[in-house]
């Protein structure tokens, strides 16, 4: 089993990050995709979206998607549960892995390839005007995020879940994106510093 690893990239983050909460060890393949090595032929043969990160078993099946690669170690290691307990758990935990994935991440990331000089070989066309666009979303799903988090610990409940650590990619992410948390998000800066800590972050 092997890993093909995006570095500081937001998805390949999110994989190391669960593996961490997991204690999960995988052999890491690093690929450099500054030097864009994802669309060479060792990344391509094994997923033509040319995308990180990728995860092939001893047989040689390929597993592409970060969240897909999570939910396979999930099922092979249980514990602890990141996809949540009981129907009603785990409905919470996808739900709000869902939303942190659709209206924080997504928008963080259209930020940053639409506008960032680095991308612009990258993203093609590369529209600055929709990169801007996305900024104010990303503000407001946090000022939503923010009241939700007044009455709990974690994004989907009282246990950290995937949905927390996507979560913490996203407002990560934010920086090099060139957008801010609002101040008066303090729920939310509450839970990022707090989720920032665990040992796992720093995957």
């Amino acid at each position: 089993m092997k890993l093909f690893d995006g570095g500081r990239a937001p998805n390949p983050r999110r994989v190391r990050v669960f593996l961490a909460e997991k204690g999960i060890a995988v052999p890491l393949v690093p690929i450099d995709m500054g030097a864009l090595e994802h669309k060479g032929q060792a990344v391509r043969s094994r997923n033509p979206l040319q995308r990180l990160p990728v995860l092939e078993l001893d047989d040689g099946t390929v597993i592409t998607e970060s969240v897909a690669i999570c939910r396979y170690f999930e099922e092979l290691h249980p514990e602890p549960a990141l996809f949540g307990r009981g129907a009603l758990g785990k409905a919470q935990v996808e739900m709000w892995q869902r939303r942190m994935e659709f209206n924080l991440l997504s928008s963080v990331t259209q930020a940053f390839r639409h506008i960032h000089p680095a991308m612009k070989d990258w993203e093609i066309p590369q529209i600055p005007e929709w990169g801007e666009a996305n900024k104010p979303k990303a503000v407001e799903f946090l000022k939503l995020l923010d009241g939700e988090l007044a009455n709990r610990e974690f994004a989907a409940g009282d246990d950290y879940s995937i949905a927390d650590i996507t979560g913490l990619i996203a407002i990560d992410f934010m920086k090099p994106a060139r957008i801010k948390v609002p101040e008066e998000c303090t729920n939310v800066l509450r839970w990022h510093q707090a989720i920032s800590s665990r040992p796992s972050a720093a995957a």
